[in-house]
């Protein structure tokens, strides 16, 4: 059950690690005020109606803004993965010593319990003591 644990954290850890440090790029495409079409990562397809309307003949120079409109939503990833344990206080430092120090140890299997009194030898008898108070169990 353990091992099973230890995998799947690594696996959304490394998931988590990939997702910060790639950029995203998001872009929508609206006609008329309408969502037409939605891409990740790439460009996105246009409906064909691009071609800009033209104004009056005073502003023969000019171009109105054309019916379509597109969005782009860029997420810049994470450079910089490079933290120093130098770089953070001595509160800091302590607290992840002690951290990574307690869970090394809860993930330890022990296999068969300590017996405390393995290396001492029971003290040697010298009178049975049962037969002395003639006390027996029964």
């Amino acid at each position: 059950m353990q091992e099973v644990f230890h995998k799947i954290m690594s696996i959304i850890m490394a998931l988590l690690l990939l997702l910060s440090t790639v950029s995203w790029k998001v872009e929508k495409h609206y006609c008329m005020g309408r969502l037409m079409d939605v891409a990740l990562f790439t460009d996105v397809d246009t409906c064909g109606m691009d071609m800009p309307m033209s104004m009056d003949d005073e502003n023969l120079g000019e171009t109105e803004n054309s019916c379509c409109d597109n969005e782009v939503v860029f997420v810049e990833g994470q450079d910089d993965l490079k933290i120093s344990f130098n770089d953070l206080d001595v509160e800091q430092q302590s607290f992840l010593v002690a951290f990574t120090h307690t869970y090394l140890h809860s993930l330890q299997n022990v296999k068969e319990q300590p017996v405390p009194h393995k290396l001492y030898p029971p003290p040697i008898l010298v009178k049975d003591i049962q037969l002395l108070d003639e006390v027996f169990l029964i």
